[in-house]
């Protein structure tokens, strides 16, 4: 478990919400993840048509990337995600939730967006991160 973080579901005041953290912070190394969309190494679209895989490559891409800066979905902090329709939330989260930690969520917006850089994209998600002292790739 990650200690370096602290998550507050709902401060006084607040509604809890459901599956993720209103604040989260945390003493470490921020990183930033630019939006994964789903595509594979290739560049080809994972999923067409398919909110649930599509959902999956993203958040396998989200985790790729945050290796690479020496993270794991545990020093996640927040997460932003663009849907072409909210319909397909329920699909995100579920890929979402193979991955974090349910007792401890991160922070986390939805926005439905018109589009996406290529039409057979249905989801976009960034991550921002905070690690550790010390830890590195």
């Amino acid at each position: 478990m990650t200690t370096h973080l602290t998550h507050v579901a709902a401060p006084d005041g607040v509604a809890p919400g459901s599956g993720y953290s209103h604040v989260v912070w945390g003493t470490g190394r921020f990183v930033a993840v630019s939006g994964q969309c789903a595509l594979d190494g290739a560049g080809r679209v994972v999923g067409e048509g398919d909110p649930a895989a599509q959902a999956r490559q993203v958040f396998a891409n989200l985790g790729r990337c945050l290796a690479a800066a020496g993270a794991t979905f545990a020093d996640v902090v927040k997460l932003t995600y663009y849907v072409t329709d909210v319909g397909h939330l329920p699909a995100v989260r579920e890929a979402r939730d193979a991955v974090i930690d349910a007792a401890n969520p991160p922070a986390s917006t939805a926005v439905q967006v018109a589009a996406l850089f290529r039409p057979e994209l249905l989801l976009e998600v960034e991550a921002l991160a905070v690690l550790p002292e010390g830890r590195r790739p």
